[in-house]
């Protein structure tokens, strides 16, 4: 498999989803520009953490109209892999590839921090390597990570196990149900604001990051080869 991790004007977490990918899990993996228009050759899509377009009218819109979103949609629709962590997570959102919201944390200030978070569905493509309610740990890092929805959106996410992580203890931006991660009803595109790629090896403070990289791997490769057959 060969992952594109797109770079945003303000992304600043793209070198550490590259590192995760390629380095630590030896994937393919190589960065996008968000300008491009194409991206033939790929078979999943990262969207890192950072400050896209500076955060300006609300995090990842801008982002959401870049010219390289239509063929991350296309491979979502594609059954691909399409991970987004923080303000990838608001991109998603933003794009509709995910339901609901990101706005400000209930605090008003911007929180960094190790989370804890229970893994709520372990039968996902992207957490089959937990076990159902583990709870692991993970960086946080954000302003705008309160995740909203309606109730018929939030009972929906629920009927279809679509909520993956939820904070554990502390909800540290008043989060609705304490949700930290979603998937989408086809479970191949996953957002959350808490940070896998900077928890990949014990050096860094821990390394409950990397059994989700190893899902994936695990999971979408078979998957991946019948689209591309």
């Amino acid at each position: 498999m060969k992952f594109a991790v797109i770079q945003f004007p303000g992304s600043n977490c793209d070198f550490d989803l590259l590192w995760a990918i390629r380095d630590v899990m030896g994937a393919e993996a190589e960065f996008v520009w968000h300008d491009e228009k194409s991206l033939a050759g790929f078979d999943g899509v990262l969207i890192p953490g950072g400050f896209s377009y500076g955060d300006y009218l609300r995090c990842g819109s801008i982002a959401s109209f870049a010219n390289i979103m239509p063929e991350i949609k296309r491979l979502a629709a594609e059954g691909k892999p399409v991970f987004g962590t923080c303000n990838g997570f608001q991109i998603l959102v933003e794009s509709g590839l995910l339901p609901g919201v990101l706005i400000r944390n209930d605090s008003l200030k911007f929180v960094s921090k190790w989370q804890g978070l229970k893994v709520r569905n372990n039968r996902t493509n992207f957490t089959s390597e937990y076990a159902e309610n583990e709870v692991i740990s993970l960086p946080i890092a954000h302003g705008e990570g309160k995740y909203v929805a309606d109730e018929a959106t939030l009972a929906e996410l629920k009927a279809n196990d679509q909520i993956v992580f939820t904070y554990e203890g502390e909800n540290p931006n008043g989060s609705v149900e304490a949700i930290a991660g979603i998937v989408n009803k086809a479970g191949n595109v996953l957002g959350m604001m808490p940070h896998p790629e900077r928890a990949m090896e014990d050096l860094l403070g821990g390394c409950d990051g990397a059994r989700l990289f190893a899902s994936i791997l695990k999971n979408f490769v078979e998957k991946v080869e019948e689209v591309n057959a």
